[in-house]
């Protein structure tokens, strides 16, 4: 059994890593369609559509143009996440996404933070880094 550090996980915008990433999560969810015919004794379902979502906390930088600049506001964007790291034979989700928010947010006694979630466009697939 395989386990790893939240340390070790890297998210990118297309092949641009996202700087000072803090988190992020994904969830891929299934709708569930009711198929119990009225002479049934228990409820039956089958699987519908799939669709996907997430977001990203990091501390606000400037200067990552084509990672944390890229994530706009409606933007749609390729979002690549490496739980397991970025190097070959690695596991990683990979989709298409729209940006639906961006959050920045400071505090007297804390760091600047940029928070992003979005919607995946399509389906979420599962790859391997070559």
């Amino acid at each position: 059994m395989a386990n790893h550090k939240g340390s070790e996980g890297v998210v990118k915008v297309g092949t641009a890593t996202i700087a000072e990433l803090k988190s992020y999560s994904i969830e891929e969810s299934a709708e569930t369609i009711e198929t119990t015919a009225l002479s049934d004794a228990a409820k039956t379902f089958t699987a519908g559509t799939t669709s996907w979502s997430g977001s990203c906390d990091c501390y606000w930088d400037e200067t990552d143009t084509t990672g944390q600049g890229a994530l706009t506001a409606g933007a749609e964007v390729t979002m690549n996440f490496y739980p397991e790291g970025a190097s070959t034979d690695d596991k990683y989700y990979t989709g298409t996404a729209i940006v639906d928010s961006l959050t920045v947010e400071a505090g007297q006694d804390d760091m600047v933070a940029a928070s992003f979630s979005f919607t995946g466009n399509g389906a979420l697939s599962f790859s391997t880094v070559s």
